[in-house]
């Protein structure tokens, strides 16, 4: 998730909104406290930010799109930080480089902190005027997308450090979900409508909402185990070329692949340090490529996004494992499709029919990267509750796997 978004059909109460902005920026910095400074401004590779960075940047969307477009008088905290927080708004000017984020010790997480709350005490009058609602509700959806990446890239940093720190001392893992393994949810086929419906918030590549024909399918009831992946493994998956597409295989062989990321031996990395894996919990931190070779290895498939969403428009988007207070995230496994993990489908990231990218700078959100991703379904245990639906469309390059991804099967009927 990347903070690409424009708003459809929202206008929500004031006082609602004004409680929702509220939490939503209070649990962001709750996610940071346990961390220092030094912590805080970690980069440990060019997909990921530092968490630091993740503040201000939410922080400087805030100010640069509601306070500096709306707010008469409004003079930005520091005139130089647009140039460093600015992530790929072309139409803001020249940024500081993204591999580069982590260079800037300066200013400090205190600093940062500092400019947030002068931002929320600047934001307050501004609830009471409804034109600027959608907005808002913009910038509330955009700040929990960085909620979650701020876990997964700050899990990553940790994670190169040999003594394996902890963030969180670790929580207990609630019981898997009693939908027995097999189960299945099946579908007849037919023509399904596809995409955001207008009411609520919704993102720009969730519409326009159109029409897809669907062949019989069904959709496994649960996600793919970490006793299931350890199959897998044991059984050469890894090792195994006619499993794998060819650019997967590639990818394998340089890089060295034989695990999810982030396992050694029966434990993994969490954002409680070293421990040990839970063998009936969702597999995740895998890519597509590995998602795919797995779904070829069990004789099945990865689902279209098309039938994920057709199932899932029955199901509690606020359901299963999401995040909810700051602490250790760790997919547990739920009878919801929503949550643990987002699921890898075997759909392009494409625009929908009749799609046009809106004007102005909000119109570089997603057109402009719908090209070699792939879309994932649902929600994991890192995606503040409530913030995904059906519709919704996450999406990362086919390689990727430092995001709590994982999979769902599907099979044909």
């Amino acid at each position: 998730m990347r903070g690409r978004a424009t708003v459809r059909g929202s206008d929500p109460d004031a006082g609602v909104l004004a409680d929702r902005l509220a939490a939503t920026r209070g649990l962001s910095e709750a996610l940071v406290a346990p961390l220092s400074d030094a912590d805080a401004t970690l980069q440990s590779m060019a997909d990921a930010s530092p968490a630091k960075w993740h503040l201000a940047h939410v922080t400087w969307f805030f100010e640069t799109f509601v306070l500096r477009d709306h707010a008469p008088g409004y003079q930005p905290f520091d005139a130089g930080w647009g140039y460093l927080f600015n992530s790929y708004y072309e139409a803001e000017g020249p940024r500081h480089a993204r591999p580069a984020r982590g260079l800037l010790s300066r200013p400090s997480l205190s600093q940062v902190l500092a400019w947030r709350a002068h931002v929320d005490a600047a934001l307050a009058p501004l609830f009471g005027r409804p034109e600027l609602a959608p907005l808002l509700e913009l910038g509330i959806a955009h700040e929990q997308q960085h909620q979650e990446l701020l876990l997964t890239d700050i899990k990553h940093a940790l994670a190169q450090n040999p003594l394996g720190p902890a963030m969180w001392d670790a929580a207990s893992s609630p019981p898997p979900s009693d939908a027995g393994p097999g189960a299945w949810h099946e579908h007849p086929g037919g023509i399904a409508l596809i995409g955001a419906d207008g009411t609520g918030f919704a993102f720009d590549n969730e519409g326009p909402r159109h029409r897809v024909l669907l062949e019989p399918f069904a959709l496994a009831a649960q996600l793919v185990t970490n006793a299931e992946w350890e199959v897998f493994i044991a059984d050469g998956g890894y090792s195994t070329p006619t499993l794998w597409l060819s650019d997967g295989w590639a990818w394998v062989r340089a890089e060295g692949i034989s695990a999810p990321l982030y396992w050694r031996g029966h434990e993994h990395f969490t954002h409680a340090g070293w421990q040990r894996r839970e063998p009936g919990a969702p597999v995740t931190h895998i890519s597509y490529y590995e998602a795919d070779a797995y779904a070829a290895w069990a004789g099945a498939r990865l689902p279209t996004e098309f039938e994920w969403e057709a199932i899932a428009s029955g199901d509690d988007l606020a359901g299963g494992n999401q995040l909810e207070v700051a602490g250790p995230v760790l997919p547990a496994g739920s009878a919801s499709l929503f949550g643990d993990c987002w699921q890898w489908t075997r759909s392009a990231y494409l625009p929908y029919p009749r799609f046009r990218p809106v004007a102005g700078a909000v119109g570089e959100y997603n057109g402009k990267f719908m090209s070699g991703q792939f879309v994932l379904k649902g929600a994991s245990c890192a995606t503040p509750r409530g913030h995904s639906r059906a519709s919704y469309r996450n999406f990362f390059y086919p390689h990727q796997r430092w995001q709590f991804t994982g999979l769902r099967l599907a099979r044909d009927l």
